[in-house]
């Protein structure tokens, strides 16, 4: 966010993690707005990855609220700050309908994945990491920076 807000370009951070608490930088599009991990963990009883994936169906099924979020951001960057959990990406279909659906409405779209530095240690946890992220880019359909 320093390096555009440095560069003149106009940048905004879009949180889609229904369970965030904190942020580096206030967001300009919550998804906690519509709904939160928490809600839907106490009301309908689910864990923390069931109530992630009900959460994204929720959003999936309410994308008009996301469509009038994100219209006002047409030539700015966005910066899309997702769930870490692997199985959004790698096991269910619902990021590469995020993902598709953000290129309908024109939007240039790119993943970066984040690998935790402590998994550059130990040669195993590299491995799955260097594996997760593979699968990750094979799901989305998307240029990627790991």
């Amino acid at each position: 966010m320093q390096h555009c807000e440095a560069a003149k370009r106009r940048v905004h951070l879009v949180n889609l993690d229904p369970a965030a608490e904190r942020f580096e930088y206030p967001p300009s599009v919550d998804i906690r707005d519509l709904i939160t991990l928490e809600d839907v963990m106490e009301e309908l009883g689910y864990g923390p990855n069931g109530g992630l994936i009900y959460c994204f169906e929720f959003l999936m099924e309410n994308l008009d609220w996301l469509e009038e979020q994100l219209g006002d951001y047409e030539d700015d960057y966005l910066i899309l700050d997702c769930p870490g959990q692997i199985e959004l990406y790698t096991h269910i279909p619902i990021m590469r309908q995020m993902t598709q659906l953000l290129q309908q409405w024109n939007f240039q779209v790119v993943g970066v994945y984040c690998l935790e530095s402590q998994f550059i240690e130990d040669t195993s946890k590299y491995f799955a990491g260097v594996m997760s992220a593979t699968s990750a880019m094979s799901m989305l359909e998307i240029p990627h920076i790991n």
